[in-house]
């Protein structure tokens, strides 16, 4: 794994000694000997990791992290404090600032590789939906949230532990601000987790009753639980367990005996990153909802349509199954807007999108192909059935008045539809044209009717 890691100390060994155990792992290193030098690199550079020296003249390594959480340019690089400090107060204060994790001097190789490998990889994740997020708002498909707007929401933690002694401590620190859930058992902690939409799972090294590191392990394959944030309770004398922890996906750890305003710390920390990876994860997906519907009626919108019928009449070719197109034009539309006003026009077609999602087969794909303009895509269907489905939806437009939110009580409201279905060598622009021109011959035969054409 490749990354940019910028080196802060002003003991100029110290660095030395850092930059060579890095570059020999193939990190890209570069080097700050103050804060001030940091803060400026953070920006210019953009490094993918942060290693921090506490203690240093003119600006302290608490200061610049401060600094870089508040920048909105740094405020997402993992950084970790290296210091000789060893006192949990330091360690605290240290995570309030915004630190992602604490090395203390002179500093294990195991251990820093392994903790600098864990939060790449959750850098890197994190990037990539950031990325994508920044992306659909610059096209205008997402628009800027506020980032605090999901902290107050109250955090859901699974605790794995079968000491009846250290579960009860755990619920008492817990539960003042979380939802907490104990099981010591492996198989029902599994069950849990996988269903439970928790932000966080602390996991005790202590447990006797099977392998903690198992259930770590465990989390990180399943699909439903892969992006779970673990932290695991380590006794100071365990670190092949700890690295090993490390190395299997634990995000953080609390050394036993445990200080309970640390454990507080490392725990906000968790869960609030947990919140904001969901809430980029759901703008995503989101993103990718909103880039192929139509933002009024819900019904997918043109692109998206283009390119299911352009995939289903290539499969055509092979399989031998006709592909049926409805195009529909709801009848005198402008006379709505002109007379009663465009947000009763909207209303017409919302209500309009609804029932024809509630008169075609879940597998058709309706779509607004723009205005009040509408198409439905209907594969393996033939020109009687299309055809049947498209008088069924006539009746049902015709037949019930349409409730709106203002001026009239409701309007009736008509529409005309062309038929056409898929023949040999046809292409997307060919098949509509034929739909295209049914709809019109429709509309001249006096609106308010089916018109089919064979191929």
């Amino acid at each position: 794994m490749s990354a940019r890691i910028l080196v802060v100390d002003d003991v100029i060994p110290n660095v030395k000694i850092l930059e060579a155990k890095l570059t020999v792992e193939y990190y890209d290193v570069i080097t700050a000997y103050n804060g001030p030098d940091a803060l400026d690199l953070a920006r210019e550079k953009s490094p993918d990791l942060i290693l921090l020296d506490v203690m240093m003249p003119q600006m302290d390594g608490f200061e610049v992290c401060q600094r870089l959480k508040k920048d909105p340019k740094t405020a997402h690089i993992p950084v970790v404090m290296v210091t000789a400090l060893s006192e949990t107060a330091d360690r605290v204060q240290g995570l309030e600032s915004g630190a992602d994790d604490f090395l203390t001097k002179p500093v294990d190789d195991v251990a820093l590789f392994a903790r600098v490998k864990s939060l790449l990889r959750l850098k890197m994740m994190m990037d990539e939906f950031r990325l994508r997020e920044e992306t659909s708002q610059d096209l205008g498909v997402l628009s800027s949230e506020d980032e605090e707007s999901f902290i107050g929401q109250r955090g859901r933690i699974l605790v794995i532990d079968d000491n009846d002694f250290s579960s009860k401590q755990l619920r008492q620190v817990y539960e003042v601000d979380y939802d907490v859930t104990i099981e010591g058992n492996l198989e029902e902690a599994q069950v849990l987790a996988r269903g439970g939409d928790f932000d966080l799972a602390v996991v005790s090294m202590n447990v006797t009753s099977f392998d903690p590191l198992r259930f770590c392990s465990r989390i990180r394959t399943f699909e439903e639980t892969r992006q779970l944030p673990i932290l695991t309770l380590v006794e100071d004398s365990d670190t092949d367990r700890l690295v090993k922890g490390l190395e299997l996906g634990v995000n953080d750890y609390v050394m036993r005996p445990i200080d309970n305003n640390e454990l507080i710390v490392r725990t906000r920390t968790q869960v609030l990153r947990k919140k904001y990876q969901d809430r980029l994860r759901h703008n995503y997906h989101r993103s990718m909802e909103l880039a192929v519907t139509d933002g009024l009626t819900g019904l997918y919108n043109r692109r998206y349509m283009s390119n299911h019928l352009e995939t289903l009449l290539v499969k055509t070719q092979t399989d031998i199954k006709p592909v049926s197109v409805l195009i529909m034009d709801i009848d005198f539309f402008k006379n709505v807007n002109d007379t009663y006003g465009h947000d009763v026009g909207d209303d017409v077609l919302k209500s309009f999108s609804s029932r024809i999602g509630k008169s075609v087969r879940g597998i058709d794909l309706a779509c607004r192909y723009g205005g009040e303009e509408f198409v439905v895509v209907m594969p393996d269907t033939d020109l009687a059935v299309a055809s049947g489905v498209a008088e069924r939806l006539r009746r049902s437009i015709s037949e019930n008045p349409f409730s709106v939110s203002s001026g009239a009580n409701s309007l009736e409201i008509t529409c005309s539809i062309g038929v056409t279905t898929s023949m040999a060598g046809d292409k997307m622009d060919s098949i509509l044209k034929r739909a295209d021109e049914a709809l019109y011959q429709a509309k001249r035969d006096g609106r308010n009717r089916v018109v089919t054409t064979a191929p």
